[in-house]
């Protein structure tokens, strides 16, 4: 720093000792900062010092400032707030509506375990680029029970607790161990938190099984979330009532497309079809039949089943099962819209004219019957392999999955002009055998089948979002915020290393810039690196009332109408549109779904995320076990993350793992977080994002479910 900068510095640093012994006075009232200019002595030209100073100490929460703009001493600000733990000991606090969330060191935690709700007093000091704060009250504790690994003494035992987050065992009283052996999985109820070096206790509730008993380990996940496997009986018993096939009654006020040729398609294992489509021409036009199962007949609100529902949320999809949101004599069966059978249903028939806008559409309780079954791999066939076999056995539809590729072609044009954001990732296919060992890992990729339903329930949830929307009826939207300013900077700089750039500010960035730098490296090596990392960079999606937008397909009004069998967002937007159909949306109707509908969409925004968690957990994990086989093999992949601790690099069949920076040998090499670079300090080695390199498989941890790689040795 030049003598030049001590001494302004000093200066500043004089000024807001001067303010900060004014703020410590008793006889000091707030003041404005043209007052304290006075009472500082401060003339006129060194007034921008004095904001200087006071915008400083209002950084630092030295001194508060209120709504009519006069300044006064910081007072402590306590905050309520989830306490999220880590295996080092220390936390953070998450406070909704926050962006960052608050820093809680080892000592500050006053006891607190992990997701408790807690209240916290902010500090002064900042740890890195976070607030810090000290938790001076637990409100309540949200984890009652948990799944570990039971480890037995003489007289008692511990649980190692699977969630990696919590770092205390679980001290169990022999008494209280059901019989527990040495690496059972169980289910522990906590009894006691534990406070000052004390650890927690519990009692074991369930043996789940022997940790190397098949299938044990995705079942300790399902429970580790909690996620309801059993249908309670009253359930199981409204679902058995439901009829299996419609009655003459069903048919009733319902438009008949029992004569339109339509179909689904899907995934050869799927079970529950909830989607249907079909496609003509009129008058140049293309009209575009999007049919979704009408789940609402079936599933009333407030019945056990609905309740149900709304407890799980949504379907989840683990890589051995499936855990279905509804009974599946419902979801496979009534609901589902098997070929061949009259299945009820709504209908959002579009107009589309030649240039892929909407021009008109109706949104209809209808009745249908779906001519054929079709699966992604066959449409793809018939319409990118141009497969004869496959072509002369649907003949028939050749014609209209022609057509519907057209137009699918269209509406993706017309997302991509306005500035949709594809983030066409390959997902993992973990092929499992019978005992549920994992046999092999692949990326799954997308075709043109997959594709093309993808946009066509695309532009049927915008139309259904957008005829609500300026209805101005409550609703339950699926939102998409703008990214923050920090993560697009962050983003700015890491794609910079690659030679990329895009124009706006970190504050306002348009998804057509994203847009953009995502068809810049199609082909490339780098593509799917940095559509990872740009997908870090967004913001989640979720449900919300409020109609707020979808950044990531650049349109005003979006919602998820098309899978009510597995999601219950879609069920609730069913009723509502069968309500407005129907001319029952009166005022009272209306009030009742502006009372719940902030709980319904707020939870199925919960639900979603504890899904997501569960998949993740049990991908990882069987990743994990694949490469516990193809310990000592050697394996190229691209760097996908480089942190202070090393560098991750992900394979071509998506498995990822950590190269340790201590096992990088030949040099010391030290972290630059502003060009996201390892650097050998010696030989100025860099390994940086993206950079294919050869690693070697060295250990894998199924407990924490990691995998750790090491370089080749050079010869």
């Amino acid at each position: 720093m030049s003598k030049k900068k001590i001494e302004e510095k000093k200066k500043i640093d004089e000024k807001k000792q001067l303010v900060k012994n004014l703020m410590e006075e008793s006889l000091y009232v707030p003041m404005k900062e043209k007052e304290l200019a006075i009472l500082l002595q401060v003339a006129p030209d060194k007034r921008p010092e004095l904001k200087q100073v006071l915008d400083e100490l209002l950084m630092e929460h030295e001194i508060q400032i209120s709504k009519r703009g006069k300044y006064s001493k910081a007072v402590a600000q306590t905050l309520e707030g989830t306490y999220i733990s880590n295996s080092r000991g220390f936390g953070f606090v998450e406070v909704e509506g926050r962006d960052e969330d608050i820093f809680i060191s080892e000592g500050n935690g006053n006891g607190a375990f992990h997701q408790d709700q807690v209240e916290v007093v902010l500090q002064k000091g900042q740890h890195g680029k976070r607030q810090e704060g000290v938790i001076t009250r637990i409100i309540g504790h949200s984890i009652i029970q948990l799944v570990g690994t039971y480890q037995k003494n003489k007289n008692y035992g511990f649980v190692i607790p699977d969630n990696t987050k919590i770092a205390q065992d679980i001290f169990i009283p022999a008494e209280r161990s059901k019989g527990a052996m040495d690496g059972h999985k169980v289910v522990v109820e906590i009894t006691d938190y534990g406070k000052n070096q004390r650890k927690p206790e519990g009692k074991v509730v369930e043996i789940i099984g022997h940790m190397s008993d098949p299938g044990v380990d995705i079942m300790s996940i399902v429970r580790g979330f909690e996620l309801p496997v059993e249908f309670p009986e009253k359930v199981m018993n409204q679902a058995e009532r439901v009829s299996l096939e419609l009655v003459e009654g069903d048919y009733e006020g319902r438009l008949d497309l029992r004569q339109t040729q339509m179909v689904t398609i899907d995934g050869e294992d799927a079970k529950d079809l909830d989607d249907a489509v079909s496609l003509k021409r009129e008058n140049g036009e293309c009209v575009l039949g999007v049919h979704i199962a009408d789940v609402s007949n079936y599933v009333q609100e407030g019945s056990a089943l609905d309740r149900e529902a709304y407890e799980r949320g949504t379907s989840v999809y683990l890589v051995d099962r499936v855990i279905p949101m509804l009974p599946r004599r419902l979801s496979n069966g009534i609901c589902s819209l098997n070929a061949g059978e009259d299945r009820l249903a709504i209908s959002c028939i579009m107009y589309i004219t030649q240039d892929g806008e909407v021009r008109d559409y109706k949104i209809k309780e209808s009745v249908i019957n779906v001519d054929k079954r079709m699966s992604y791999t066959v449409v793809n066939r018939i319409l990118t392999d141009k497969d004869p076999q496959a072509i002369e056995e649907n003949k028939e539809l050749v014609g209209m999955f022609e057509e519907m590729k057209e137009l699918a072609d269209i509406l993706r044009g017309k997302r991509k002009e306005r500035g949709s954001i594809d983030f066409d990732l390959p997902e993992s296919k973990i092929i499992l055998d019978a005992e549920g060992k994992p046999i092999d890992i692949k990326p799954y990729e997308h075709n043109a089948a997959t594709k093309l339903i993808e946009d066509f329930m695309l532009i049927a949830n915008e139309t259904v979002a957008g005829h609500m929307f300026w209805q101005e009826l409550p609703f339950v939207y699926r939102t998409h915020e703008a990214p923050d300013a920090e993560k697009i900077e962050r983003l700015l700089t890491m794609i910079q290393n690659f030679g990329y750039h895009m124009k706006g500010t970190t504050e306002e960035i348009h998804p057509k810039e994203i847009q953009k730098l995502l068809a810049s490296i199609e082909g490339r090596d780098e593509e799917n690196l940095i559509t990872r990392l740009t997908l870090r960079s967004m913001k989640q999606a979720r449900y919300a009332t409020e109609c707020l937008g979808h950044f990531g397909l650049a349109c005003k009004e979006y919602c998820h109408f098309t899978s009510p069998i597995r999601r219950y967002p879609d069920l609730q937007i069913h009723r509502i549109l069968k309500d407005e159909i129907r001319g029952r949306l009166d005022g009272k109707r209306i009030a009742h779904y502006q009372e719940i509908l902030d709980s319904v969409a707020k939870q199925c925004s919960l639900r979603e995320r504890r899904a997501e968690e569960a998949e993740r957990e049990t991908n990882k994990l069987k990743k994990a076990e694949y490469m516990e086989e193809h310990i000592g093999e050697t394996y190229e992949g691209v760097i996908s993350g480089v942190t202070a601790w090393g560098m991750y690099v992900e394979l071509p069949n998506t498995i990822e793992g950590l190269v340790h920076i201590s096992k990088i040998s030949g040099d010391y090499y030290y972290y630059d977080e502003n060009s996201f670079e390892l650097i050998g300090q010696a030989t100025n080695r860099r390994y940086r994002l993206g950079e294919k390199i050869q690693v070697v498989v060295n250990s894998v941890d199924k407990v924490l479910k990691t995998i750790d790689f090491v370089l080749p040795i050079e010869e």
